[in-house]
């Protein structure tokens, strides 16, 4: 891991208990599946329902989740185009530690910035990254607005607001695309599980 000009007289400290022991006891492989789409493409939800359908089948799951985590851990960022860039990186770097402890890591972030999104690819084991891209188009994640976003992104009410005056960089090789005009929910999220099975990840 590498140190920045804040860190150079720390040491990286290898554990005894490796990944790959703690991955035994919880009869899985660690990862990260990184949900990425716009306000109101369905990310929270469908990060819900596969978190569930693990449970169900007795794997352990966590979901960082972008409001949540605005509450706590990054209370401290705006939206600019560097808070944004550094939301994320806090975010990977939690992934990866979660990952590391064998949990399956849920992320639903809007993340728009692709530079973004690979850097937490470029932290871990790229078998262990699935890049998930809820694909809504614009007019269908402004026409459902659960949380009356995109009404004050066109009033003016919120600047720097994804898809209205602040871009999203579609993701260019997604390992999953979900397409939530066509699938629901539990569609979507069965889509995912399917992948993680054949990943040998559960």
């Amino acid at each position: 891991m590498k140190s920045n000009d804040n860190s150079k007289n720390i040491t990286w400290h290898e554990h005894k208990v490796t990944q790959t022991q703690r991955e035994k006891i919880l009869n899985q492989k660690g990862c990260v599946i990184w949900f990425t789409g716009l306000s109101g493409c369905g990310k929270s939800t469908i990060a819900n329902e596969v978190s569930f359908l693990l449970h169900k089948k007795n794997k352990l799951s966590y979901i960082l989740d972008g409001d949540n985590i605005r509450h706590g851990l990054n209370n401290d960022l705006g939206f600019s185009p560097e808070d944004r860039s550094e939301n994320i990186r806090r975010i990977s770097e939690l992934a990866c530690l979660f990952a590391d402890a064998g949990i399956i890591t849920i992320t639903a972030f809007i993340s728009p910035y692709r530079k973004d999104r690979q850097l937490c690819r470029t932290m871990m084991n790229e078998q262990n990254f699935f890049e998930v891209y809820i694909k809504a188009p614009l007019h269908v994640c402004e026409s459902r607005d659960p949380k009356g976003l995109y009404k004050k992104a066109r009033a003016g009410e919120i600047k720097q607001f994804t898809g209205i005056d602040a871009p999203y960089e579609e993701p260019e090789n997604p390992e999953i695309i979900l397409d939530t005009d066509k699938f629901t929910v539990n569609e979507c999220a069965q889509q995912v599980i399917d992948v993680l099975d054949k990943n040998n990840i559960i």
